[in-house]
This record gives C-alpha cells, structure tokens and sequence, in this order.
C-alpha cells in the first residue's frame, strides 16, 4: 500500500497535469502545494521515482515530472475505492431501534382514502390501518440524518370534512423481506430518535414484536 505521504503528493502532480505529460516543477513549489519543506519535497519526489510511479528529468531550475502509467493505476484504484464509499446507487443504510407504542394517530391516518392512495402509488401497497414505531438507538441517529439527505417522495396534504391534513414524506424499506416505508408527518420537530414504519401487513403480528423488542430496518436497493 502506497503510504499516505507519498500519495498525497501523487496526486497534486496528477492535478497539475502530470498525467498529460512533462510537468515542471520545482521543490520549493511541491512544498508550498503540500505545506512541507524542499528538502522533504525532493525526498518525495525521489521516493516517487524510486517506486517506478513517476519518470523525472531534472533541470538547472527544477525537473520536469511525468506520471507513469502505475503511477495513473495508483490514483484509479484509489478513485475508485472512494465512489464506492460516496456512490448513493447501491448504498444500504441500517437502523436498530426498539419497539415503542404511539398515541394511536398511525390506524386513523393510514385509514384516509386520500394518503391510503398515495402510500399505493409511492410504495406499491396499500398500507395496514397504522404505524410501527420504532425508538432508535443512539448509533442510528447519525444514520437517520444521513437517510433525511436521500429522495424522499412527498405526500400531499388535503382537505376533507372541514378538516385540513398535512403534507408528509415517505421513502421505501424493508423489515426482513417485508416491504415497508418510513413516513415522517410534515409538523416541525419530529423526534429525531423515532421513525414511524407503514407495510401492507399488521407488523407486530406479522413480526411477533412487542414493546421493548429490538428491530432493524434497512433502507436502500
């Protein structure tokens, strides 16, 4: 494994354009780009040509520095560890929490005709007449606030009866192999610790969960 040092400097030749051919530089400027002094600059660059990564014809004024192709094989792994770490496609995100009882909201909600069509034509099912929900542990808050930054699809508001119900937004996931959503209602300061899971079944019966009971929910391809 290239050493960080040495890869750091790899890549700010690479940015320079070392890649596309002979780059001048001098150490004094590879020191300023990496905030270290010349003579570490120059033991770099000799480490650098010493393990065959970069070609360098040395000049009265400095060297010009090409990139050889392992030296391009180097960053191209080292890209391509990276898009997997930060590439969204694929990515599955997990949340364990514990079992908690609701106020009872979820049943009335889940039964209106108006989101039950919605949750259908989001999430492919209509959904049982109320919400499990889920109290995360401490870990998956972090977890949570990253799936907050991911597509979630809004579910529009209405009226009915003189009575005015808000927008939500719900984003697809799975308990097992049971088909789910999350749904967070649109009133400001929602617990961040809790999440309210919908499915086309009675979930705690389905499951065989009670309050207390540990849960996992995966939210992702």
């Amino acid at each position: 494994m290239l050493p960080a040092e040495d890869l750091q400097c790899l890549k700010a030749l690479a940015l320079r354009g070392g890649c596309k051919g002979p780059l001048f530089v001098s150490t004094q400027s590879i020191g300023t780009m990496l905030g270290i002094s010349q003579q570490t600059a120059s033991r770099r660059l000799k480490g650098l040509e010493t393990q065959g990564l970069i070609t360098r014809t040395l000049t009265a004024d400095g060297q010009h520095v090409t990139l050889t192709k392992h030296g391009e094989d180097k960053l191209r792994r080292e890209y391509l560890e990276y898009a997997r770490i930060f590439s969204e496609g694929g990515k599955t995100y997990s949340l364990h929490g514990s079992v908690v009882s609701g106020i009872g909201e979820g049943k009335y909600y889940m039964s209106l005709p108006e989101y039950k069509q919605q949750f259908k034509t989001i999430l492919g099912f209509e959904p049982y007449p109320g919400t499990l929900n889920i109290r995360l542990v401490p870990a998956s808050i972090p977890v949570r606030k990253k799936i907050d930054a991911l597509d979630w699809t809004r579910v529009k508001g209405f009226s009915a009866d003189g009575r005015t119900f808000g927008d939500a937004r719900c984003i697809p996931c799975r308990i097992g192999s049971i088909s789910c959503g999350i749904v967070v209602p649109g009133r400001t300061h929602y617990p961040e610790d809790i999440i309210e899971v919908i499915a086309p079944v009675a979930l705690r019966r389905k499951l065989g969960v009670e309050d207390s009971d540990s849960i996992s929910v995966e939210v992702g391809p």
